[in-house]
């Protein structure tokens, strides 16, 4: 009797063993990094979907105050009609604001009620000093100390733009999100690259800013969102993705382990996460893979940061490609950002 497979499970994973994405850099005919750069950027700004018109930023200062030799702003501005960001802006007091300074975007990860705050040191609730301890996860408050103007802005989905802890009860709100947004041919990734562009133009309104001194960081979806947003934003100077360059084929297909938030259609027909990470070459981008990482597993993200080299080395770049396999587990370690946002802005 002919063997029949009924199940969903073995249908995907059998799809994704063979699978070979059509814009992946050396496979097919793409094989030239220039040709193959432009064409693969030209592919994913297309599959970011449908993007905000652009409106005046009209950013507010709701309020600044000083914590040890720390400012804290919090700043709004619109990021399109009907739509607004809210972020904190941390800088040395000492830094002058009559000298062009570097600045880092500093983004969060999951889990998702908790936004932004706890990168910012903010550590008004139990869960925040816990999330703090167990991810290390104040490296916006961390870069500040270091002497950079560091902007923690609230992804969509995130935060206080979550609509509530449990917005649609039995339900996972990115995945919601998502829904939603498909409806209309625009996406939850799509549309927080375009809130960091918007980031990006904000930082270019402050007089502390150097406009060609402008880096990116993120764990987790903050690293999702840092590969994405540098991929396709050059005024990013340099880049430190943290825990999450991996084969969509092992986190996503196999072990289901990602929500609406992270992905774009299609995306996997054209493109590995490591090609997204490639797509920043010759610019300066830093990974971090923890050995105990029990999101991304290490040997996925291993070979996965191999094929980044790849590019980066066709790229002419391999020197400005930086791995730091650390000891810990989902987490940021800042080995080597510290010394890698020193070099490179």
């Amino acid at each position: 009797m002919k063997k029949r497979n009924f199940s969903m499970t073995e249908y995907w994973n059998s799809k994704a063993e063979v699978h070979v994405p059509l814009l992946s850099f050396g496979r097919h005919d793409n094989t030239d990094w220039r040709l193959w750069q432009q064409k693969a950027r030209e592919k994913l700004i297309a599959l970011l979907g449908e993007l905000p018109a652009k409106v005046p930023l009209e950013p507010e200062v709701v309020y600044s105050v000083q914590e040890d030799d720390i400012i804290r702003e919090r700043v709004i501005f619109d990021v399109e009609e009907n739509m607004s960001i809210p972020c904190f802006v941390l800088r040395p007091q000492s830094m002058p604001a009559t000298k062009k300074n570097p600045a880092i975007i500093c983004c969060n990860g999951h889990p998702a009620h908790l936004g932004k705050d706890p990168v910012a040191g903010m550590r008004c609730e139990d869960e925040h000093c816990e999330a703090i301890r167990q991810m290390n996860y104040d490296y916006g408050l961390q870069m500040a100390k270091k002497g950079y103007l560091t902007i923690i802005p609230e992804l969509r989905g995130f935060g206080e733009r979550r609509d509530g802890i449990d917005p649609f009860p039995g339900r996972d709100a990115c995945n919601v999100n998502f829904i939603k947004g498909a409806l209309f041919g625009c996406y939850m990734l799509g549309l927080n690259v375009w809130d960091i562009m918007r980031t990006v133009d904000y930082l270019e309104t402050r007089a502390e800013v150097d406009p060609k001194r402008i880096g990116m960081m993120g764990l987790s979806y903050g690293g999702t969102m840092t590969a994405f947003t540098t991929a396709v934003e050059p005024r990013i100077a340099a880049a430190d993705v943290m825990g999450y360059i991996n084969p969509w084929s092992e986190f996503a297909v196999k072990r289901a382990n990602f929500c609406g938030i992270q992905l774009l259609p299609e995306i996997y027909k054209y493109f590995e996460t490591h090609d997204i990470a490639g797509l920043i070459a010759p610019r300066p981008l830093l990974l971090e893979m923890g050995i105990y990482d029990d999101c991304f597993y290490i040997q996925d993200q291993l070979a996965s940061s191999e094929q980044v080299k790849t590019i980066y080395d066709a790229a002419g770049s391999g020197d400005r490609f930086w791995r730091d396999i650390h000891a810990g587990g989902h987490r940021f370690a800042g080995n080597k950002a510290f010394d890698f946002f020193e070099k490179y802005l």
